[in-house]
């Protein structure tokens, strides 16, 4: 598996794969071509075993935009995140989100800021497309574990592509390594925040996914895939795929009584 040094996500999302990277590595092929991952997200895999070719995918477009800016050039991005930490309160944080910087930069400074200060790290947009989460606990702006310039280096081994996951899961061939990490969605959404993500990825979707790495592996791609531990979910897989329970904590619901331990499908080819 491809090796340089250490870098953690800069980014905090709903979903993130940090508990993935923490515990099961060892899934992985020791080899593999090119590192494609379509959900992109944090990218807390894609940090950690640093790949020497990747294909970077999201639908999320203001996502992709700000892994380019950071991979063109990181100091630009850190000198405008340094301001807005100075300046940063509740007057400050409504401004900025309701703000629409022109730059490439000033794109990623704003993502960066309202990923770091909004509640719990959430990203969600209202139907005009207008980021609508409120202002959260957190009050620092730059972080000490902040290394965007190893970020930067890193990302300069992939193509970032904002795009439906189809396009890209549809470039991957014999020893490519394809992670999913997709919306989780079921097919009777009881969780709020799956009811959330079923606006964002419907069912339909995630049976296009199943096909789609489907697809991949009798191309010879290997599959590594996340997904909610559901009935609905283990049918759809079982037969082409290995899937098995992976327990981790979980802390994104709004209700406290939603939280706690949460199980996971990891599936594999």
């Amino acid at each position: 598996m491809p090796q340089s040094y250490n870098c953690l996500p800069f980014l905090k999302w709903a979903g993130g794969k940090r508990w993935f990277v923490s515990r099961y590595l060892d899934l992985l092929p020791s080899e593999f071509n090119r590192y494609i991952e379509p959900f992109l997200g944090s990218g807390a895999l894609f940090f950690a075993i640093r790949p020497h070719k990747a294909i970077l995918a999201d639908l999320n477009a203001d996502l992709i935009a700000t892994y380019s800016a950071i991979r063109e050039d990181w100091k630009p991005v850190v000198r405008i995140l340094s301001e807005y930490h100075r300046e940063h309160s509740k007057d400050f944080y409504y401004s900025v989100r309701s703000s629409r910087p022109r730059t490439l930069h000033g794109r990623a400074a704003r993502f960066i800021y309202l990923n770091r200060t909004c509640w719990n790290g959430l990203y969600r947009v209202n139907l005009r497309g207008e980021f609508n989460v409120p202002m959260g606990t957190k009050e620092r702006v730059l972080l000490g574990a902040d290394d965007f310039c190893r970020a930067s280096v890193l990302l300069k081994r992939a193509a970032l592509i904002a795009s439906d996951f189809g396009q890209v899961v549809c470039e991957a061939g014999r020893g490519d390594l394809i992670f999913a990490d997709p919306p989780y969605v079921t097919a009777h959404s009881q969780n709020g925040f799956l009811k959330y993500n079923e606006r964002l990825f419907s069912w339909t979707d995630q049976i296009r996914l199943r096909d789609a790495l489907l697809g991949a592996k009798r191309r010879g791609a290997a599959i590594v895939a996340t997904n909610a531990d559901t009935p609905s979910i283990r049918a759809l897989y079982r037969e082409h795929f290995k899937i098995f329970s992976a327990t981790r904590s979980s802390v994104i619901a709004s209700d406290t009584r939603n939280r706690g331990r949460t199980s996971e499908l990891i599936i594999s080819s």
